[in-house]
């Protein structure tokens, strides 16, 4: 079993083209023993966003604080906020963006353990 406290995870600015003000933890990985599964918490500052991107596999989010939006692949921008889960199918070309200009967004993206 293992049990981790996001207090205590290492904050890792994301460096990558197309991101802005983007930080990431790791709470659960394929290092800890997950065979499938691997569980990243982004925090997006205020007005920050990831790459607008697809990859070969679905995958979950579920936000934890703030309001942000998913880009999808028409452009538009749905509303994820606090609470709400998404689920982004492979090759679906996406982004999310935190649309406050003070507080942050955080949300969580479980990916397969190849990916994280």
């Amino acid at each position: 079993m293992v049990i981790k406290s996001l207090e205590n995870l290492e904050v890792v600015e994301v460096e990558m083209e197309g991101v802005k003000n983007a930080f990431r933890q790791t709470p659960i990985s394929s290092k800890d023993g997950a065979p499938h599964f691997a569980f990243r918490v982004f925090t997006l500052e205020p007005e920050g966003h990831t790459p607008y991107h697809t990859h070969p596999f679905e995958h979950v989010n579920y936000v934890i604080e703030g309001e942000g939006v998913i880009v999808n692949e028409k452009g538009e921008q749905q509303p994820f906020n606090k609470g709400d889960f998404a689920l982004i199918q492979p090759e679906e070309k996406h982004q999310y963006r935190n649309v406050s200009t003070d507080e942050p967004f955080v949300f969580i993206c479980a990916v397969p353990t190849d990916y994280e």
